[in-house]
């Protein structure tokens, strides 16, 4: 059953008339998602994006790109996952990023559909998703997930790390449980929120002050918005459920994804490797971008969504129009 939940439109920037909603996942935890409007009248609506948030992310985040879906005919369903945002916290820590399965997600992807088959959004259903929502989105699309195209953004088909932490991390991630440290912190991270505590010339998310300003104004002015570090559980998982989707073969659907040429977060060879086998599927470049290619400038949050949009409606997309940077 859905009830209101918070929901900070001030911040987010988005259309208007959006609103936030509790939904409790079959396994009884209660997430939040919001619904950004898009045309009210059917012939002009011309579908509804899901959109899969990142690590530490939530739905006010997404406002702005819920508007340029909006202004070319598409409503925008979003979602707090477990663990960040409102949603529940998992641990006593509730900065501390923790799954227990990775595969728990796709339940959260469940009450998703629920709460847009409760609000009657319109059909077809397209799959936006950045980074590790666009890791629970191709799993989700391995498992059904009924919709017509998709799209990602720096997604975490793999993640970054040296050679010398990921042998640790794997190693750390096996024995974790057995020693009763799943749910620490992963060497070199804390309760500290990457956004409200870095600075802008030293930010690995976007090039651009404005989009910075935007995720830390958000942050900062509903501090329960937070989220610190992943747990040693969390990294685990989330390298196994990489390597188990590496192993997996491309749906057969439209699919466009784009990645930052300054990326450092994402493991870039792996989206290369998964778009290049992907029947009909189109890689592009962001220039100058970083992991956050939604939070970049103005005009090339439009491109992206432009051309989002122009496979989701089954346009051939004009990957050699100039973006700005």
């Amino acid at each position: 059953m859905m009830k209101d939940a918070p929901f900070h439109a001030e911040l987010a920037d988005g259309p208007v008339g959006a609103r936030a909603y509790w939904m409790q996942t079959e396994d009884g935890l209660r997430i939040r998602v919001a619904h950004y409007p898009g045309p009210q009248e059917a012939p002009e609506a011309k579908g509804t994006v899901l959109m899969f948030p990142g690590r530490t992310e939530y739905v006010e985040k997404y406002g702005r790109v819920a508007g340029d879906f909006a202004e070319m005919g598409y409503h925008t369903l979003t979602v707090d996952w477990r663990g960040q945002g409102l949603a529940d916290r998992m641990l006593p820590d509730g900065r501390v990023g923790h799954v227990d399965m990775f595969h728990d997600y796709q339940t959260d992807v469940a009450a998703v559909l629920d709460a847009a088959a409760a609000l009657a959004l319109p059909r077809p259903f397209y799959l936006a998703a950045h980074s590790m929502g666009g890791c629970i989105g191709l799993r989700a699309l391995h498992e059904g997930l009924p919709v017509a195209a998709c799209a990602f953004t720096g997604p975490m088909w793999g993640i970054r790390l040296p050679g010398p932490l990921r042998s640790a991390a794997w190693a750390l991630g096996w024995g974790s449980a057995r020693v009763g440290l799943s749910h620490v912190y992963t060497p070199s991270t804390g309760p500290a929120s990457y956004v409200a505590t870095e600075t802008f010339e030293t930010n690995q998310l976007t090039g651009d002050r404005e989009g910075w300003d935007y995720m830390q104004r958000q942050v900062n002015a509903i501090t329960d918005l937070q989220l610190g570090g992943p747990s040693l559980r969390w990294l685990h998982q989330a390298l196994a459920e990489c390597l188990a989707l590496a192993r997996m073969p491309s749906p057969a659907m439209p699919c466009i994804a784009f990645v930052g040429a300054n990326e450092r977060i994402v493991d870039v060879p792996r989206i290369i490797a998964r778009m290049a086998a992907w029947p009909g599927g189109h890689l592009e470049t962001v220039p100058n971008g970083r992991h956050e290619v939604l939070m970049e400038d103005a005009a090339t949050r439009r491109h992206i969504t432009r051309q989002m949009v122009e496979v989701f409606e089954g346009r051939p997309c004009d990957g050699q129009e100039a973006l700005s940077a």
